[in-house]
């Protein structure tokens, strides 16, 4: 961590902080307004750490957004990501030899794979300079972050958890908030999908504790491997050997039989009684909302072990766009010729931070057939962590960039009906919050690979708009009109809810001349004229099965908050916000410096 400290130092990408501040609220504030600014701002150091609510001051600092910018991610590699995707890529469609030089060539590349497999050391690595056992174990120890006021306690967000299978035969390295209940147990959010998920309940049939070791820090290529989609029973630390070149060199766990890193800065160890379940949670998450509390297993710490002079290391999710955006743009990239395995037509794909990733995916393919795309949507939907995308988009080779909005926008306007939808039923992630249960809900695919003729509705200015809709709608409080030069131009209506959604809906269908794309949501916390923050909203806030509506030529779309008028029955979870009190103490003190825009465009 030191060496990482250093070579974003030397390359302008560091902000130290010497300040006294609190793990409480005011380090994460901090860190969460640094990476709205643009280009990510600059990685953090906190140097003077205390818990005022104890009394505590601790000697280690902590750091964060270490991976919140293009240019760090690239630092932290030590290559281009692109170079790291050509590498797979051309494993990927490894030939057999054709002649002499061939064979040459492929034994050279071979024999350079032989680093990339972790190697294990005899005796103890850096990581276990200092041992803490028995009575001297305390998590209040780590300068553990509570990041939001509603969260249900301190939680480490950037562990790398390490587990193996019940027969030792497969090893995975993951990355699950953590939450401290107290100074020997940590809540394990592992998700069903989780391989780590997948051991325990090998364990829980078998009726045994789990072993567990969390790790924090050393070389952050360990903490972006913990989050690489691999296959199920592939150890992540492969790719850690493949992007360096060498090989992660592991020690022995003290009180567990998990290796890991020997040069992390903390490792906790412990074990997991799968007969044992504790509620976890709330807490802020990257969706932008409070995921709720629910029962999760428990870790029984046995073990803390430290390097003599550690750092801690932190992330903060929320509202986008956070750190997770340039680790997932890197993800993306190296991970595409994988995903090209499941769906060879594919060209590009890009999951826009402002949807939180899995809530919407844009996806480049070569139509070859009727129906191709439907095709490819099950394809994605049925294909490991895509399985969890809940929105996608599909086009043909001639659109524009995936990350080109605009020009993108109106390509898929000027060609969508509503013949282009295809709304179905799978599974969801954990932390979502819109669907009628959890874990399952709809989802939807837009085929804009074919280009229907669409008529242009005849507009109206939105002031002329907004008095036809009050007029059938009296809870409608606004109106803005985006991509109007397109075929399909959206309409977005802002409401003080007293109905359910389809009621709207269904008393615009005098105006069908008038409109096309309909999006409804609430007056409170929104700004019919962001775009970006209400694509936030609205990919979080529905669910396609029950919250599209179609007439015509007309589709709406329900964005809005869900209670019992929609006939939900599940808790609808709070947005995360700053504690006001919170940034107003940390502007006195100087040290809150985004600008009031970027505070006000991003609904800190």
């Amino acid at each position: 961590m030191k060496k990482t400290i250093e070579l974003l130092r030397k390359n302008g990408e560091l902000k130290v902080i010497e300040d006294e501040l609190d793990i409480y609220l005011e380090i994460p504030h901090l860190a969460y307004a640094e990476v709205k600014k643009k280009d990510g701002g600059k990685a953090i150091l906190f140097t003077n750490v205390v818990d005022k609510k104890s009394g505590t001051k601790f000697d280690e600092p902590v750091f964060m957004n270490v991976f919140g910018s293009y240019k760090r991610c690239e630092l932290l590699f030590g290559r281009t990501i692109e170079s790291v995707a050509d590498e797979i890529t051309k494993l990927l469609h490894m030939k057999p030899p054709a002649g002499f030089m061939d064979k040459i060539s492929m034994a050279s590349e071979l024999f350079a794979l032989k680093n990339i497999f972790p190697k294990r050391l005899k005796g103890k690595g850096a990581c276990q300079e200092v041992v803490y056992l028995n009575e001297d174990i305390d998590l209040a120890k780590l300068p553990v972050l509570t990041t939001w006021e509603q969260d249900g306690g301190p939680f480490i967000t950037m562990g790398q958890v390490y587990t193996q299978s019940l027969d030792g035969e497969m090893v995975n390295l993951g990355m699950y908030r953590l939450q401290v209940y107290d100074k020997d147990h940590l809540g394990m959010h592992w998700q069903i999908h989780k391989d780590s998920s997948h051991f325990f309940d090998q364990y829980q049939k078998a009726g045994k504790k789990m072993p567990v070791s969390v790790a924090i820090g050393g070389d952050p290529l360990y903490t972006w491997c913990a989050t690489a989609p691999l296959p199920y029973g592939v150890n992540e630390l492969l790719m850690y050997g493949l992007i360096k070149k060498e090989p992660a060199k592991l020690v022995k766990s003290l009180t567990t039989p998990l290796h890991i890193p020997a040069d992390v800065d903390y490792v906790i160890e412990g074990w997991v009684d799968t007969q044992e379940m504790r509620i976890e949670g709330p807490f802020g998450d990257h969706t932008g909302y409070y995921t709720l509390e629910e029962p999760y297993p428990v870790m029984h710490v046995s073990a803390i072990t430290t390097r003599k002079k550690p750092t801690f290391l932190a992330t903060v999710v929320g509202k986008p766009p956070l750190e997770d955006k340039y680790m997932g743009w890197a993800t993306g990239k190296i991970f595409f010729p994988l995903l090209k395995t499941t769906v060879p037509d594919l060209i590009d794909y890009h999951m826009p931070e402002n949807a939180g990733f899995h809530n919407l995916i844009l996806a480049k393919m070569q139509p070859h057939y009727k129906g191709h795309a439907k095709q490819f949507m099950h394809a994605f939907w049925g294909a490991g962590q895509m399985s969890f995308v809940k929105h996608a988009i599909f086009l043909d080779e001639n659109s524009p960039k995936l990350d080109n909005y605009e020009a993108l926008t109106s390509y898929i306007l000027d060609r969508f009906t509503p013949k282009s939808l295809f709304i179905s039923e799978g599974i969801l992630d954990a932390l979502d919050h819109s669907s009628p249960e959890t874990l399952v809900g709809g989802k939807l695919g837009i085929d804009a690979t074919a280009a229907y003729k669409v008529e242009a509705p005849q507009l109206l200015g939105d002031e002329e708009l907004l008095e036809k809709i009050q007029e059938l709608i009296p809870d409608a409080t606004g109106v803005h009109q985006y991509m109007r030069r397109t075929k399909n131009p959206v309409t977005v209506i802002s409401l003080n809810k007293t109905k359910n959604a389809k009621e709207y809906f269904d008393a615009l269908i005098d105006l069908s001349t008038n409109i096309r794309i309909v999006i409804f949501v609430d007056e409170q916390k929104n700004d019919i004229f962001n775009p970006y923050m209400l694509i936030w909203r609205v990919t979080n806030n529905m669910d396609a099965l029950r919250d599209v509506f179609i007439t015509g030529l007309m589709v709406g779309v329900d964005g809005t908050n869900k209670s019992s008028l929609d006939g939900f029955t599940r808790e609808w979870p709070d947005d995360v916000d700053c504690t006001q009190n919170v940034v107003d103490e940390l502007k006195k003190k100087g040290l809150w410096d985004l600008d009031e825009k970027l505070n006000k465009e991003f609904q800190l």
